[in-house]
């Protein structure tokens, strides 16, 4: 078997991105004849037309579509390798990077953040933005620049992972609750009332298959989306929230919290990106950033 020529991979980025033979050889400083010649040899090496005539221009093959974005970031990647190494100057860099997080991280974790970002890089901002599901596209496709979050069964397959640090859930009330006063034991925390957090839907969860083993059920006065809203509404009634530790310590601030008298696996929370920023020197800066945010229990 040949090997292919990997030359054509920037050719076919350009016709695609152009989609006329003409533009994509004046793009490529190439007669529209030798560029013909490459379409020509690009149908032979995929077996498709790739583009067709529509009219007096040309249009894409539902091939050609599919292969386009691949085609594109292939093109990205040969370029950063083949592209000498810039120092990064922080003084200098102008950048706005977004980070899509679950509530409480800004919370907890932002002020450090910033911080470190206002001292090291004074140009650089950063957007915070909700993250209402585990779906990889804003990663993919750029709109975000990095996630934080638990690495589940719809992450992207190439999405990067690295820790961050390990939390666990606990229990919070209102102060004078009377969960605040003597010891939570598994009868008196099962036996109040909760709010739960479901954000798919669902009507039990981890906490409810431990209370299961030792014969008991949640008498779950009502669910919410996320943990400010749980925590929310345990501060100003007599309901109990459930929610990791870490990630809502600035979200818990004046309230009575506790240990789980159920058994629970810890969770690992981790920072998550596209492998297209791996040798972005901005983006590895910033993620060392986040990391060192993360590091240190608050």
């Amino acid at each position: 078997m040949s090997t292919p020529d990997l030359n054509l991979l920037v050719t076919l980025d350009v016709l695609l991105t152009e989609g006329s033979v003409v533009r994509a050889a004046r793009r490529l400083r190439l007669s529209p004849s030798a560029m013909s010649r490459a379409l020509a040899r690009l149908r032979e090496s995929t077996g498709d037309p790739l583009l067709v005539r529509a009219g007096r221009g040309l249009v894409p093959t539902p091939r050609a579509l599919e292969l386009r974005e691949r085609v594109r970031q292939l093109v990205q990647d040969g370029e950063a390798v083949l592209r000498p190494a810039e120092q990064l100057d922080l003084r200098q860099l102008e950048r706005t990077f977004t980070l899509r997080t679950r509530e409480g991280f800004v919370e907890t974790f932002g002020p450090g953040l910033l911080a470190r970002v206002a001292r090291d890089a004074p140009g650089v901002r950063l957007r915070f933005v909700p993250k209402p599901d585990k779906d990889s596209t804003p990663l993919r496709d750029g709109s975000v620049d990095m996630e934080t979050g638990v690495v589940g069964k719809s992450t992207g397959p190439e999405v990067r992972a690295q820790a961050l640090f390990q939390d666990r859930f606990i229990g919070a009330v209102r102060q004078g609750h009377p969960l605040s006063q003597g010891g939570v034991t598994t009868a008196r925390y099962g036996g109040g009332r909760h709010v739960a957090v479901s954000r798919q839907g669902r009507d039990k969860g981890p906490i409810d298959d431990a209370l299961a083993q030792v014969g008991m059920v949640r008498d779950i006065a009502t669910f919410v989306g996320g943990f400010s809203a749980a925590l929310a509404l345990a501060r100003a009634s007599d309901l109990i929230a459930s929610v990791p530790e870490r990630h809502t310590q600035a979200l818990r601030d004046g309230m009575f919290s506790f240990a789980l008298p159920v058994p629970l696996p810890t969770i690992t929370v981790s920072l998550l990106w596209h492998p297209r920023f791996d040798a972005d020197a901005a983006h590895r800066w910033l993620r060392g950033l986040v990391r060192d945010a993360c590091a240190a229990p608050r």
